[in-house]
C-alpha cells in the first residue's frame, strides 16, 4: 500500500478542489500564495509565450498551438508543421522575439521533433502569427544528425541580452558518449542567431573538432533554460536516476555528462561517472531524489516580495516548484513551492504582469497562476493583481 505524507494528502486535496473553485492558498516560509487555474482542456501542454495583448500561446506536445485568453478561452492555431510526436517528441517549446510588438520583429519560435529517414531530429522555426494562423513559416535549424529513440529532445529556447538565442538539445537517450562529441549536436546548448546562423563570436567557432553552433557541451536532457535579470543563462536538466542539476552556463565550457554525474543507472543504482573531473564544470546545484526538472524562470520585480533574483525550477516526477536562493555560484535557500498541488510541472515562467504562470502534464492539463494573497484580506478571493 502506498504510504501518504501529510504534505501529499493536503496536495491530493488541493487539486481536488481546485476543480470546484478557482483559487488555493499555499503557504511557504515567506508568503501566502494564491494558486489559481487560468485554462484547462490542454493535452499534455509543453511551452508557453505571453503575447503583448495578454494573452497566451501554449504549445501541445500532440503537435496543436493553442491561444488563451486571460479569462481561459481557448482556440486553436493553425497552420503547425507535421511533427513526429513518437516517445517524448512532439511540439515543444515557444518564445517570442524579444522586439516582438514592433511590427518589424514579431516572430514566434517554435522547437519541434521532425522526422526523417533515419529517425527524428530536434528542430527549430519561427513564424508570424496572423489572426489564428501561423504564416510565413521559415525552418531556421535543424540537429546535424537523425536518430532513435524519440527521447531526450531537450528544445527549451532562451534569448541572451545580445539578441541571440540559446537551444538545447538532448543526448537523444540512447549513446551518452554523443554528449562528448564536438561534432555532434546532441547533448548542447547551441546559440544562434534570431535567423538561425551562426554568431560569429561563438565559443568554438576556430575549433575544427567542435560545431560551430555549440555553447556548451556535455550535457544530458536539459528541459529548464532561462537568462536571468543579470544576464546570466541557467539551465536546469535530467540525471538519468537523481543527480538532477542546475547548471551556470558559460560559453565554451563542458558539463561532464556522461563522463561527470551524480546520476545513478537505472537498473542497478550503482553510480555512473565520477563526481568532478578536471576541465568539466561541476554543476551549482544537484536536486534531491528524481526531481526531474522541466522548466526554468527567475523572479524580477517586487510582486513576490523577498524573491527578487531567485530561481523557480518546476519538475515533473517530482510535480514540485522548488524556489532557489542564490550567493554567487551557491544555493543559499530552497524551499519546496509546490509538491503534487498540480501534478507533473512542465513549464514555470514569470509573466508580464509579475506573476508566475505554470504548464502541468497531463492529457487534460491546465495553465495555472500563482500569486502572493492580498496581506490586507488573506482571502484567496482578494489575491493581488
Amino acid at each position: 500500500m502506498l504510504a501518504l505524507t501529510s504534505r501529499s494528502v493536503a496536495g491530493l486535496l488541493l487539486t481536488a478542489s481546485l476543480t470546484a473553485q478557482a483559487d488555493s492558498s499555499i503557504t511557504t516560509r515567506h508568503l501566502t500564495l494564491c494558486l489559481e487555474r487560468v485554462a484547462s482542456g490542454l493535452e499534455h501542454p509543453w511551452g508557453l509565450a505571453t503575447l503583448p495583448d495578454g494573452r497566451f500561446l501554449v504549445s501541445e506536445r500532440p503537435g496543436r498551438l493553442k491561444l488563451v485568453t486571460p479569462e481561459g478561452d481557448i482556440t486553436r492555431v493553425t497552420g503547425i508543421p507535421d511533427v513526429s510526436t513518437r516517445g517524448q517528441g512532439g511540439l515543444l517549446d515557444i518564445v517570442l522575439h524579444p522586439q516582438y510588438g514592433d511590427g518589424e520583429h514579431d516572430w514566434v519560435y517554435f522547437t519541434w521533433s521532425r522526422a526523417g529517414d533515419d529517425g527524428t531530429a530536434t528542430s527549430l522555426s519561427r513564424a508570424r502569427l496572423a489572426k489564428g494562423h501561423l504564416e510565413n513559416i521559415e525552418r531556421l535549424f535543424t540537429q546535424d544528425r537523425f536518430s532513435t529513440p524519440g527521447r531526450h529532445y531537450g528544445s527549451r529556447l532562451a534569448w541572451l541580452d545580445d539578441g541571440t538565442l540559446l537551444m538545447s538539445i538532448g543526448d537523444r537517450g540512447v549513446d551518452p558518449e554523443r554528449a562528448q562529441d564536438g561534432r555532434d549536436h546532441a547533448g548542447s546548448i547551441l546559440r544562434l542567431t534570431a535567423e538561425g546562423t551562426v554568431p560569429a563570436d561563438n565559443p568554438f567557432i576556430d575549433d575544427p573538432q567542435i560545431d560551430d553552433e555549440i555553447f556548451s557541451l556535455g550535457h544530458r536532457n536539459p528541459q529548464g533554460l532561462v537568462t536571468a535579470e543579470d544576464g546570466t543563462p541557467w539551465s536546469t536538466e535530467h540525471g538519468p536516476r537523481t543527480g538532477d542539476e542546475l547548471n551556470r552556463l558559460v560559453a565554451g565550457e563542458n558539463y561532464g555528462w556522461p563522463e561527470v554525474t551524480l546520476g545513478r543507472d537505472y537498473a542497478t543504482n550503482q553510480p555512473l561517472g565520477k563526481n568532478s573531473a578536471p576541465g568539466m564544470r561541476d554543476p551549482v546545484h544537484v536536486f534531491e531524489g528524481r526531481f526531474a526538472p522541466s522548466g526554468l524562470t527567475d523572479i524580477t520585480g517586487d510582486v513576490f516580495p523577498g524573491w527578487h533574483g531567485n530561481l523557480m525550477a518546476g519538475g515533473l516526477a517530482s510535480e514540485q516548484l522548488i524556489r532557489l536562493s542564490l550567493e554567487d555560484d551557491t544555493v543559499a535557500e530552497r524551499e519546496v513551492i509546490l509538491d503534487g498541488e498540480i501534478g507533473r510541472i512542465r513549464d514555470v515562467q514569470q509573466g508580464a504582469d509579475g506573476t508566475l504562470y505554470l504548464l502541468n502534464d497531463a492529457s487534460d492539463g491546465s495553465l495555472f497562476r500563482l500569486l502572493p494573497m492580498t496581506p490586507a484580506t488573506g482571502s484567496p478571493a482578494s489575491c493581488a493583481s
